[in-house]
């Protein structure tokens, strides 16, 4: 080991110390460690300790005290796009990184202890619902598990770690009711209704699909002719639509939310014949387009697009549907994902099996799929027992007058 003396310059002096440590894993080249001290023994100490960490475990602490989370975060996100994931979520994980960055961004890595990551999630489960922080969780994992693997940090502190969960009120679990996220009958046809008296062009065919097959609107935008099968009523789902900045020329198909997302859905007959009647008025608007304005016409197939060819966006849905509710006395916060799980309570009111209506809407959620149908179903008993009750309450009110 060589030690010197040198002067910094503030002028005041450290010792510096150098020596061998394993050779670099890649080149096999040497490798020097260099560490400062205030004293000659200091600087020998951090130079033994940093030879003795990357004996046992491959870690240069100088490399972790110089990693700030920010620039690993930054470095994990590239590889991770590179994976295939959907773009839609490379954003998610951008979000959450940036609420990471704002508690720990120019913290070494090194210093991100167990203990310090744990109190991180308790703050900001103070400021965010419990899914966001899960996903911030689940992402913070990955890019420490990124850092494991590249010998920068010797354990992930995400392991183990507890996202909180905050404890509901009485008042909440009183308030609380399952029929907020779905569309009862008299809403549906109250909608449906404005629909048909309000609507703008294509907001039957596409209201009447999203309510009748539970398909994401996503989903629905991203429908071409060769989806639609007329002569069995069905539509094939295998894709859905995104597109990042709503700029119609810059959408992308992606495969759908999940495997299970990919299904053949049957289409009561009214409506397939809707999309007939909206198939022949396209292809003559679509005709004289394409005569006009030859350059600019975009073939892409699509079931619900432009005069141009290019798809609608998921944001038309959302304006047109907000729109639409002005029209009615529904006072829920809806918007067109709730028409998946209006299609659930439909489907159970209708008395399809629970099996049959996971397959249909492609596997969503099963814990709220069972919540929708569980809830439905007990409300039917109950309306049954009160139909009884309407129906033969003076044969029931025999029974009361033989009491006494």
């Amino acid at each position: 080991m060589f030690c010197e003396e040198i002067k910094l310059k503030s002028g005041q002096k450290r010792w510096v110390c150098v020596a061998d440590g394993p050779p670099d894993p890649a080149t096999g080249k040497r490798n020097q460690i260099s560490r400062r001290g205030k004293s000659k023994k200091e600087a020998m100490n951090r130079v033994n300790d940093a030879i003795y960490s990357l004996q046992k475990d491959g870690i240069d602490q100088r490399v972790g005290q110089s990693m700030t989370f920010d620039k690993l975060a930054e470095e994990w996100i590239e590889t991770y796009e590179l994976t295939g994931v959907k773009r839609g979520t490379v954003r998610i994980r951008e979000k959450e990184i940036k609420i990471l960055n704002k508690h720990i961004a120019k913290m070494p890595i090194i210093d991100i202890t167990h203990s310090k990551y744990q109190k991180l999630l308790n703050k900001i489960s103070q400021e965010y619902a419990r899914n966001t922080v899960s996903g911030v969780h689940v992402c913070a994992s990955m890019i420490f598990k990124y850092a494991v693997k590249d010998r920068l940090i010797k354990d992930n502190p995400a392991t183990g770690a507890i996202v909180p969960k905050k404890r509901r009120t009485v008042e909440e679990i009183e308030t609380e009711t399952i029929e907020e996220g779905y569309l009862t009958s008299d809403e549906v046809e109250s909608f449906l209704n404005a629909v048909t008296n309000h609507g703008l062009d294509l907001d039957i065919e596409r209201f009447y699909l999203l309510a009748f097959t539970g398909m994401r609107s996503g989903e629905l935008c991203a429908l071409k002719w060769s989806d639609i099968d007329f002569r069995n009523n069905t539509i094939r789902i295998t894709k859905t639509l995104y597109n990042e900045d709503n700029n119609m020329r810059k959408y992308e198909l992606t495969p759908p939310k999940t495997d299970g997302s990919i299904r053949t859905i049957e289409v009561e007959k009214s409506i397939m014949d809707l999309l007939k009647s909206h198939r022949k008025r396209q292809l003559k608007v679509t005709s004289r387009y394409r005569q006009e304005e030859l350059n600019e016409y975009h073939d892409g197939n699509f079931v619900f697009c432009r005069i141009n060819g290019y798809p609608y966006i998921q944001k038309t849905i959302i304006n047109r549907m907000a729109r639409l509710l002005e029209h009615t006395n529904i006072k829920k916060d809806a918007t067109p994902h709730i028409f998946r799980h209006t299609h659930i309570s439909m489907l159970t009111e209708a008395g399809v099996d629970l099996n049959t209506i996971m397959e249909r809407v492609g596997h969503d959620d099963m814990q709220t799929t069972l919540k929708i149908y569980t809830h439905v179903t007990n409300k039917m008993k109950k309306d049954a027992s009160e139909k009884m009750t309407s129906t033969f309450g003076n044969i029931l009110h025999n029974i009361n007058s033989n009491l006494f």
